[in-house]
């Protein structure tokens, strides 16, 4: 047999051996669509990036993968969508965890640390906690913590929010105190009843008609660009950027651990890469899109911009300290979080905190000159 006829004859083998590995990883691949509800309405801000999210997740995957979004309300309520995850009632959900302090306290140290976890972590620094500085495993671990079957993916990191919209200006927390004001729930809002704020949680959706209906006379959502999406300019016209309350807030998508196991190793994989790029998208995109807002609240819309009152910040981080304190002593998994936080935060704030600040100042000296 010639050289030829001999290497046609190894290629060949080779060829079929070749066959033999991928055909199971050619079997394993399927198609799946999963249908998620959010808390909110389709076309804000959040679902808009979450939509970007699933298109990835689609590209990486061949489109093996596809999604259908549904609005708040579609199958269940917005306080029942985890539940409904749990129990597969729908595939995934997509909220902020921190809606979940109910069922576990330590939500709100993923969902939304009140007052940068009391430790100076802002949304930057929250990242590199969670990606490098074991978050990542205490996150998953959460899930079981609260004893449901559910996969959560971090998708969009926000913060810091601003402390709100008002009818009239506050000069102190004398005034602050007049006002009924819409907070997120879990300890953010609880350390607003601490330091006597009558703190009213709701959904997003239930903001603009309580405001209407007079249930509440002030309130906080997030930042310019979401916040004019729902409108708050149109009936408040004093907004203050600086707050605590929410430093650092994170939206997720949750999906049932059943249809998550279902997936290829590859489509996991997806999801894993597609969520990594939706932090960093969803970061850098609010910068811009909160900057593009501001501009046209203050230069279209009549929207006055003041600073937060100094006495604010030393009365909620004070309350917030001692609510973290609390819960640490309460929820053994709670403390384990927020250890970790800490030990990250002795590493890492000192340096950050000293490099944002001359970053802030080269802002602000820019900013003083535009007015």
């Amino acid at each position: 047999m010639s050289r030829f006829n001999i290497l046609k004859k190894g290629i060949a083998a080779a060829g079929i051996g070749a066959s033999i590995l991928i055909a199971p990883a050619l079997a394993q691949a399927k198609e799946v669509n999963i249908k998620v509800q959010a808390v909110l309405g389709t076309q804000t801000t959040e679902v808009r990036m979450l939509k970007d999210f699933m298109a990835d997740v689609t590209a990486l995957t061949g489109g093996e993968v596809t999604f259908e979004v549904l609005p708040a309300g579609a199958v269940v309520g917005v306080k029942e969508t985890l539940d409904a995850v749990d129990a597969g009632l729908v595939d995934g959900g997509f909220a902020w965890t921190h809606y979940w302090s109910g069922k576990h306290p330590a939500a709100m140290l993923f969902g939304s640390p009140v007052a940068g976890a009391g430790v100076g972590i802002d949304n930057i620094a929250f990242l590199s906690w969670f990606q490098y500085g074991g978050g990542k495993e205490l996150y998953d671990q959460l899930w079981d913590e609260m004893g449901v079957n559910v996969k959560g993916f971090m998708l969009q990191p926000v913060g810091p929010e601003a402390l709100g919209w008002f009818k009239e200006p506050i000069n102190s927390m004398d005034d602050f105190r007049k006002y009924r004001f819409r907070t997120p729930p879990g300890l953010p809002g609880q350390t607003y009843k601490d330091i006597g704020v009558a703190s009213v949680a709701m959904g997003g959706g239930d903001i603009m008609p309580a405001l209407e209906k007079g249930t509440i006379d002030a309130a906080e959502w997030c930042c310019p660009k979401p916040d004019m999406d729902f409108g708050f300019h149109k009936v408040m016209k004093h907004y203050y950027l600086q707050g605590l309350h929410q430093v650092v807030v994170n939206a997720d998508m949750y999906l049932n651990k059943d249809v998550y196991n279902s997936l290829t190793d590859h489509q996991k994989k997806a999801f894993e890469v597609a969520a990594n790029a939706s932090l960093s998208k969803g970061m850098s995109a609010r910068i811009y899109d909160n900057g593009k807002a501001l501009l046209e609240l203050t230069t279209k819309h009549g929207v006055i911009l003041h600073d937060t009152p100094a006495d604010y910040f030393t009365e909620y981080m004070s309350a917030a300290n001692n609510l973290l304190e609390k819960n640490s002593k309460e929820n053994a998994f709670f403390a384990e979080v927020w250890q970790s936080q800490k030990d990250f935060a002795r590493i890492a704030v000192p340096f950050w905190a000293g490099a944002q600040s001359s970053n802030a100042q080269l802002g602000m000296a820019y900013a003083n000159s535009l007015k």
